[in-house]
């Protein structure tokens, strides 16, 4: 397969393996790109190699059975990739999971919030079906803060599951922003009052489409915060807690779906993340990172031909919207020379280079 010792450079630059190690994840990523599936019979099917499909298949089994991966130092990368060391960013945070006959997969995500699709920065498993708990949520965050310090943090994003006293508490303590949605029945407390009020009370005479914010602080689940809401088209009611100025809180936490998008991108419009057969926690992390690397390659190589190549338009609701995401038009780009016997592999050559932090203006998109 062409570009593999390209992209072994590149890797190895940026992640310190060994050599047989950067060639399996070079032809493992490679190959994910050319089949769309995580699925390692098909992987193995696409990997380049001299040997029969099955000692193939086998490899990529040793390779996420045995091989450890820092995550830290592949989450810098990927931090690189996209943002200066001095960006202020938004996180979204949230799971993704199903179930593998009996066994649930229960993936715990941060990620950053960039041009409509947040970029997957760490994650962890939960060995368990259901939702998140205090701890593990302190320790994702935590994560992200002993890499990158958390002055660069604008705001933690987060869904209803995550509205907490424990987590207000704990983000509040450590003057992290953050725009959380909380259920409309929860309880609140204002200050110069000693009643108790459900939150959608507050905003009751907003009507559809718009969006305000309580002037003064409340209590939500025993803690102090600022209160903004919006309803939708069809009358739904959203409510943001937050830590910060309240008056954008409603258009700031809407990036949130970005995580979802992103979701969607490793699943059915993507790399079918939901086709392997692995169960083990572990295993499962390391696929992650392939889909990771993967998913952040197709988005660089989407912005950079973007720019050469606009990508076209098309109404949807009286409204105009890009055809396809960055990830999308990227991932295209690349199968397309992937899977095309004559394309030019200096078209490759180029593509690989946007896995390189910081590297700009390297001519016409082909």
């Amino acid at each position: 397969m062409k570009g593999v010792s390209e992209l072994k450079a590149i890797l190895g630059q940026q992640l310190f393996w060994n050599k047989a190690r950067l060639d399996c994840f070079a032809r493992m990523l490679l190959a994910l790109m050319a089949v769309k599936t995580v699925n390692l019979r098909e992987v193995a099917l696409s990997f380049a190699s001299k040997a029969t499909v099955d000692s193939r298949y086998k490899r990529l089994q040793r390779f996420f059975a045995l091989f450890t991966i820092d995550y830290t130092d592949l989450a810098r990368w990927i931090f690189k990739l996209f943002f200066p060391s001095d960006k202020k960013v938004y996180i979204a945070i949230d799971r993704t999971n199903w179930y593998w006959g009996k066994s649930k997969i229960n993936v715990f995500v941060l990620s950053i919030a960039h041009e409509g699709l947040a970029i997957p920065i760490l994650w962890i498993m939960l060995n368990k079906a259901g939702n998140s708990n205090f701890d593990e949520q302190r320790k994702l965050i935590n994560n992200f803060v002993k890499a990158f310090g958390k002055d660069c943090i604008q705001g933690i994003l987060a869904d209803r599951e995550f509205g907490s006293g424990r987590l207000f508490a704990w983000l509040n303590k450590k003057k992290i922003p953050f725009y959380i949605r909380i259920k409309e029945g929860s309880q609140i407390k204002i200050h110069s009052k000693q009643k108790h009020w459900t939150a959608k009370k507050l905003f009751k005479n907003i009507n559809p489409k718009e969006c305000d914010y309580y002037i003064n602080y409340v209590y939500v689940f025993g803690e102090k915060v600022r209160l903004a809401a919006g309803r939708s088209e069809s009358g739904e009611l959203m409510i943001i807690a937050t830590n910060a100025e309240p008056k954008n809180a409603v258009p700031i936490y809407l990036r949130r779906w970005e995580i979802e998008s992103l979701f969607q991108s490793l699943k059915g419009r993507g790399f079918n993340f939901e086709n392997t057969h692995m169960i083990h926690p572990e295993r499962i992390a390391k696929l992650m990172a392939l889909l990771a690397v993967g998913f952040c390659w197709a988005h660089k190589v989407g912005e950079w031909c973007a720019e050469k190549k606009p990508i076209p338009m098309k109404k949807f609701k009286n409204q105009s919207r890009p055809q396809y995401s960055y990830f999308r038009y990227g991932l295209d780009r690349i199968r397309e020379i992937l899977l095309n016997a004559v394309s030019n592999g200096r078209r490759l050559r180029l593509f690989i280079r946007k896995l390189k932090p910081e590297n700009h203006n390297m001519g016409a998109c082909p």
